[in-house]
């Protein structure tokens, strides 16, 4: 089964790299990035892992981090669609959130306190409950079509822009926000150190001596428009969804199967669905993490399906940014489909023989007008989109 391209009319954005979108891609095409230890907590832990964190920012009192960088991304993305609040009412709109914290788990302080204290104060638990990132937006905007938070791992972005993407072709709206959101916390931060597979200086991913992750935050929201609304505003397409892929190869909890055949086979599905030839793929936006196994393996099916593509790994600019990698990524992908460029992959120095590829060295341009993204994640879940360039 084809399925029909699905037009991207607005995107947002907000991470380490900038608090919008073009303060992000700026910071990408300079080479530009300061991931410094945490500062919106502390560790005991004896090493200071650097993060990627966004600063200069306000969360409102009654929301929690993640869903409060969801919002300040819908609310860019809205803007540059030139979707207003009237003709939003007017209109089925959807939203579809990818997440993995989901901020919930970062409460540490009303679980001591629940524990030493015999009748805690509410007021967290009441934050958490106001905080699903999907349900902030559509109450934010009063939207009444689905809604819906994916949390599947680090692929939940990707996820949520292909499952919004089949909202508009199948009719359930006329409109869908759609991406990924993730804060920084204590938790998190202290969990993945112990998986050991993060990295004590900026990571460096695809190369040699790559040693891990380091972790990041954002929020990351495509505006899909359906046809018919899109005709009606006469609104050009920034980009558009040609296809999306996703299996698992239920292999480990926390590593990739070593042949790939998750990422080969959500590949096959992609590029199925999309009617796309793997020839006419400019550029791999990969997964691209830093750590060992993943990069060993993306970069050898890469090798095999899409070989001499160029490919870079954004994460050294963003950190992993968990639910919201896939989704800002998505972004990240069609705005260079928009440029006709795309950055270095920052933090890749020494070739490793063992890996199928190496990473762009340096800002690259390319003619093509159709691009890929990756994401793998725990779990083995595996979930690429493919985008097409936007209308001139």
């Amino acid at each position: 089964m084809t399925y029909s391209p699905v037009a991207i009319t607005g995107m947002g954005c907000i991470c380490a790299a900038g608090n919008n979108l073009g303060d992000s891609m700026a910071s990408l095409f300079s080479g530009t990035r300061a991931p410094v230890p945490p500062v919106s907590f502390t560790s005991n832990h004896p090493i200071n892992y650097p993060v990627f964190e966004v600063h200069n920012f306000t969360v409102p009192a009654d929301l929690l981090r993640t869903s409060a960088l969801g919002l300040h991304a819908a609310r860019e993305a809205l803007d540059d669609a030139g979707l207003d609040r009237e003709l939003l009412s007017t209109l089925r709109v959807g939203v579809c959130v990818g997440t993995t914290v989901g901020c919930a788990i970062s409460n540490e302080m009303f679980c001591r306190e629940y524990r030493s204290v015999s009748v805690p104060g509410m007021g967290p638990l009441e934050r958490i409950l106001r905080s699903n990132p999907a349900a902030v937006i559509a109450r934010e905007f009063d939207f009444s079509g689905p809604c819906q938070t994916i949390v599947n791992a680090c692929s939940s972005g990707t996820d949520a822009v292909g499952l919004a993407a089949s909202w508009i072709r199948s009719g359930a709206c006329d409109v869908a926000l759609a991406g990924g959101a993730d804060e920084l916390g204590r938790i998190t931060y202290i969990g993945f150190i112990s998986l050991l597979i993060t990295d004590e200086s900026p990571c460096k991913p695809f190369d040699v001596n790559r040693k891990g992750l380091n972790l990041g935050e954002a929020g990351a929201m495509l505006v899909l428009e359906s046809e018919r609304v899109r005709t009606m505003r006469k609104k050009k397409a920034r980009s558009f969804v040609l296809g999306y892929g996703s299996a698992c190869d239920a292999y480990h909890l926390t590593a990739p199967k070593p042949d790939g055949a998750g990422l080969k086979n959500a590949l096959a599905e992609a590029f199925a669905c999309s009617n796309t030839d793997p020839a006419a793929i400019a550029f791999v936006n990969a997964h691209g993490t830093g750590t060992p196994d993943n990069d060993r393996v993306e970069t050898m099916v890469l090798a095999e399906v899409l070989p001499g593509v160029p490919f870079l790994s954004t994460k050294g600019y963003t950190g992993h940014t968990l639910g919201a990698a896939g989704a800002i990524e998505a972004i990240f992908t069609a705005a260079c489909l928009e440029l006709g460029k795309i950055p270095a992959n920052i933090g890749f120095s020494t070739p490793d023989p063992e890996l199928g590829g190496n990473p762009v060295t340096e800002n690259t341009p390319f003619s093509g007008t159709i691009a890929l993204s990756e994401s793998l994640a725990f779990g083995g879940n595996n979930s690429v989109i493919i985008l097409g360039k936007g209308e001139v």
